[in-house]
Formats: C-alpha cells, sequence, structure tokens
C-alpha cells in the first residue's frame, strides 16, 4: 500500500483484498483508490439471499470482499462482452438491515456507497468484522469512477434480475477517490462532522422569540424542527 500527502488528505491505493493493517492504517476522511475485484449489490441481491434464500452460484469470499452500492451503467455490446463507462452509488442506508449477517458471513471487509449508515450499525456489524465504510464523493462524478473500472469479470443473476440490479464483478484499478466513512474503530466521519456543526449550530435556538404569526413547520426548538 502506498500513500502520499495532498492538499491534507491522505491518499491511500489499496491492493484488493483487504488486509488487517491495511484496514486499520486508514483514517477518517482519507481518499481511497482500490486494485482488484469489486462486486455491485443493490435491492435485487439483497432480496434474492435474505428474503428468498436462494443460493449464490458463485463464492462471494472468493470475490475479495470489497462490495459497491452502486447502479452501473451497463451495456452489451455483443452477447457477453459488456461497457461500463460509468457508476453511480446509491444510498446505503437501504441496506443496513441486512449488513451484520451479510459482512459476517462473507467475509465482507470493504463497504463503497452513498451517504453512510448509522453509527449502530457501524459498531454493531462493521467493527467487529474488521470492516470499512468507504463514500464516494459528492454527485456527478460516475464517468470518473467508470475510468477505474477495467471491465467485467463475471455477473450473476442477470436473467433473474435485468442489467441494473444484477451483481456485477467488476476488475478495476486506480477505482476512486472514495472518502473513509467508517474506519476499523467503527467511527464514523459524518457523525464527528454533524457533531462539530451541532456544537455551533444548536446554541443558535436559544432564546428565539416565538413567532407574531406562526406559519406552518416554523418552530423555535431544534428537537422540532422540521427536515
Amino acid at each position: 500500500m502506498a500513500d502520499h500527502n495532498t492538499k491534507n488528505i491522505r491518499e491511500v491505493n489499496i491492493t484488493l483484498p483487504l488486509s488487517e493493517a491495511d484496514s486499520k492504517s486508514l483514517a477518517l476522511g482519507d481518499a481511497v483508490f482500490l486494485n482488484g475485484l469489486v462486486f455491485t449489490g443493490r435491492e435485487g441481491l439483497y432480496r434474492q439471499i435474505f428474503e428468498k434464500k436462494i443460493d449464490l452460484p458463485i463464492d462471494i469470499q472468493a470475490l475479495g470482499g470489497a462490495t459497491f452500492h452502486c447502479s452501473p451503467a451497463i451495456s452489451e455490446t455483443a452477447p457477453g462482452v459488456y461497457r461500463v463507462p460509468s457508476v453511480t452509488a446509491t444510498a446505503s442506508f437501504r441496506f443496513a438491515k441486512y449488513m451484520p449477517e451479510f459482512l459476517k458471513r462473507f467475509n465482507i471487509r470493504v463497504v463503497i456507497g452513498k451517504g453512510g449508515m448509522s453509527s449502530d450499525i457501524y459498531k454493531a456489524a462493521f467493527k467487529p468484522n474488521g470492516a470499512i465504510y468507504l463514500t464516494t464523493v459528492g454527485y456527478g462524478l460516475g464517468a470518473i469512477y467508470g475510468r477505474g473500472i477495467l471491465g467485467v469479470k463475471d455477473v450473476v443473476w442477470k436473467q433473474e434480475l435485468g442489467l441494473a440490479q444484477a451483481m456485477w464483478i467488476l476488475e478495476v484499478r486506480n477505482f476512486g477517490p472514495f472518502l473513509v466513512e467508517c474506519d476499523a474503530n467503527g467511527e464514523s466521519l459524518f457523525e464527528q462532522a454533524n457533531k462539530e456543526i451541532n456544537e455551533k449550530f444548536l446554541p443558535l435556538y436559544n432564546g428565539l422569540p416565538q413567532p407574531a404569526l406562526k406559519r406552518v413547520g416554523e418552530v423555535t426548538s431544534a428537537s422540532e424542527e422540521m427536515l
């Protein structure tokens, strides 16, 4: 694993599978680039495994332990020949309920997605399994991530789930950047950032006068704020 500092953000290049030493060395906010195999997973995959309880036709544990909650822009240019110019992350919170069993059963060490998950999930599922969570950086970077995809090694359940929901096994090189949102200790970058923001933001509610003409949804208490 090689790394260097760029404008206070450490860039880390990792060859999968993620070793225990690599996992422990990653810090919140590190920019990570991946090399090796990454398999995709969306609603269709989790339903097949956990709700329909269908056995996978391949051994996930042999893939390197890195999964991406995403929707690849797959096009089949010829039978069995695929092009993946872009890939867009999907929100990971929708799959949080599957994580405790999923990470443990399949020895998953890297989960990539958008938006992160709750601190409780990180502590209960990620930390005990030595797993980390990597979040995509902003919006509109699908083509940038696509540059790191060398090709499709295999596809599972294409007929059953369709191109968007199938499990795609992607060969990647310099695939990123992704930010470390959950580290090996189960700590969360987003949670720390929110705590820092709230320490400055929440006191602003103190002493706010009650509005003379209260509009729908207008409150003066942070606990009652409508989001």
